[in-house]
């Protein structure tokens, strides 16, 4: 017997959990506090802790100090074995991702959190499943294959020989491919970039206060965008309609602007969705359509660059290209984790959690779980099976994923024909949501 998501995807039998009776004597160690601090992430993923609440205190709680101008949090459940993080994604009537929305830092006020439970990231089925037939179709296998030729002539423009910043240049592709999928002008791509920063690297000062579009070449309602900025305020949560009102401000003049082809927009706007839910979705679009693919790149470049062997045997034998992209995703999860709420008193691993507690479950432990994954810390190309869970599980798996995984591919199909070695220090993102590079300066040189 079977049982499938809401999406029809089939979920194993074995993943199904019982509920088991709540005990006391899983004390986790005092550095789990490390795990919520972002200045933690900015030294590395802490997957030697990570390895040790698997096998200590595989649920526990940890707190959520103050962080500078951010106040104190409640704490929350923090989830770390793949069986657990499987069952938590895919059973929203247990764990909504509605009732708190799905990042660990609570909303400001309650009008922030009624606003951003309109975002189909933060709705349960059923009325999840109504936003995400809206706009599937521009994520099929079809649609996507009908970009793939383009896309590969995209990644095979983006290099050149000497040094770059390889974030930045890799930053292109999945800017690209979002404007072109949102009917975004290609004049002002480069909003899509500076939103996506503020929104997902408002926990690093580099990234906060990002703005590098060049104003003078916008088009008319891309300097409208710019205008409509807010001023930064440090503590301020971005995911809030007064924080991103240039976006909002962007989203509703690109609506009234007459399509020249169709695109997700049209479908948008074909849709019936309410005021929130556009403004919502196309904040889901612009932010997490591109941003997750801006960290997946580099940080899968960097896995390979340091793992020579496997990058040589890459070479050797293109055809390991489709599961070396799995494992780049299980060992470098762009996204590290993400938020549930309990909608009753239950228990999990063991642990007795009430109604309205936060859950947050570890993508980026559960990776590298030896239970599922043999030598869970090596790195193989040709891993097989690999059932990480870097694009989620259940009703909320990526809509885009096939669509992420085509240019994953078509990037490092075309790294494969230069010879890349890094030319200083790469420089991570200070964030506990999304696992990134600032800067990842590179050497290339075009192979013979």
């Amino acid at each position: 017997m079977e049982a499938t998501s809401e999406e029809g995807a089939r979920l194993p039998v074995d993943d199904f959990r019982p509920e088991e009776p709540a005990v006391d004597d899983l004390s986790p160690p005092p550095e789990v506090a490390d795990v919520f601090l972002p200045a933690t992430y900015a030294r590395g993923v802490p997957y030697e802790l990570f390895a040790r609440l698997r096998r200590e205190a595989p649920v526990c709680r940890v707190p959520e100090p103050a962080v500078g101008p951010w106040k104190e949090g409640p704490g929350y459940w923090a989830v770390f074995r793949h069986a657990d993080v499987k069952h938590v994604l895919r059973t929203p009537g247990d764990f909504s991702s509605h009732l708190g929305a799905t990042q660990i830092r609570d909303p400001d006020i309650p009008a922030d959190l009624a606003f951003v439970q309109a975002m189909m990231l933060n709705t349960d089925p059923p009325g999840h499943s109504r936003l995400r037939r809206i706009v599937a179709a521009a994520f099929t296998p079809r649609a996507v294959r009908a970009l793939e030729r383009t896309i590969a002539d995209r990644a095979a423009s983006l290099f050149a020989a000497g040094e770059c910043d390889f974030v930045e240049v890799a930053a292109d592709l999945p800017v690209w491919t979002l404007a072109h999928v949102m009917g975004v002008p290609g004049r002002d791509r480069r909003l899509l970039y500076d939103w996506a920063s503020r929104v997902i690297g408002y926990q690093d000062d580099e990234y906060a206060g990002l703005s590098t579009a060049d104003v003078a070449k916008l088009t008319p309602m891309g300097r409208l965008a710019v205008a409509s900025r807010p001023r930064p305020s440090p503590g301020a949560n971005p995911r809030s309609r007064a924080a991103l009102r240039d976006m909002f401000a962007y989203a509703h003049a690109l609506a009234q602007a007459p399509p020249d082809r169709e695109s997700v927009m049209s479908a948008m706007l074909r849709g019936g969705l309410t005021e929130a839910e556009f403004e919502n979705m196309f904040f889901l679009f612009a932010v997490a359509g591109n941003e997750t693919l801006r960290n997946g790149i580099p940080g899968g470049l960097l896995t390979l660059l340091e793992h020579p062997g496997e990058l040589a045997r890459l070479r050797r034998d293109p055809s390991l290209l489709g599961p070396a992209v799995e494992e780049m995703l299980r060992f470098w999860p762009p996204v590290m984790d993400f938020r549930r709420t309990a909608t009753r008193e239950l228990t999990l691993g063991g642990r007795l959690i009430r109604a309205g507690e936060k859950v947050v479950v570890y993508h980026a432990s559960a990776n590298r779980d030896p239970s599922v994954f043999p030598d869970p810390d090596r790195f193989d190309i040709a891993r097989t099976p690999n059932d990480h869970v870097s694009f989620g599980f259940g009703p909320h798996f990526c809509l885009g994923a096939h669509l992420a995984r085509v240019q994953l591919r078509a990037v490092f199909a075309e790294l494969l024909t230069w010879d890349v070695t890094l030319a200083g220090e790469p420089v991570r993102l200070t964030s506990n949501f999304q696992n990134g590079l600032k800067h990842l300066p590179v050497r290339l040189r075009r192979r013979p």
